[in-house]
């Protein structure tokens, strides 16, 4: 179950984000598919959770946008996260057009449960 964050400049339009969102949960999950958590096409809630931030006035950076996916350590996906990463800035240029942003992807030791 991957957490993403969106941390986004206060000129990036409105529409990008929606639209930014409306593609991220799938992106993110091809992204971090493995063995251990297949990714099956059929996004549940609870499957992809993601947070827009809006950089305040104390916030710096010099990219316009900024996605930090944090995705459960399993051996699989950590061999190759370069390749991972790279893949879903990719999929998210192609999809939204979006130019002047980067991509985190974290893979902590992590434990997940929800209820129905």
């Amino acid at each position: 179950m991957p957490l993403v964050e969106i941390t986004y400049a206060p000129h990036v339009p409105e529409a990008k984000l929606r639209e930014l969102g409306s593609v991220l949960p799938h992106l993110v999950s091809l992204a971090v598919e493995c063995p251990e958590e297949p990714y099956d096409g059929d996004l549940r809630p609870g499957d992809v959770e993601l947070r827009f931030r809006r950089l305040g006035p104390l916030d710096r950076g010099g990219l316009d946008l900024v996605v930090e996916v944090r995705s459960k350590w399993f051996e699989s996906r950590a061999a190759n996260r370069q390749e991972r990463v790279d893949e879903l800035y990719d999929g998210i240029a192609t999809a939204t057009g979006l130019r002047d942003f980067g991509v985190y992807l974290s893979l902590p030791v992590a434990a997940w449960s929800q209820g129905d």
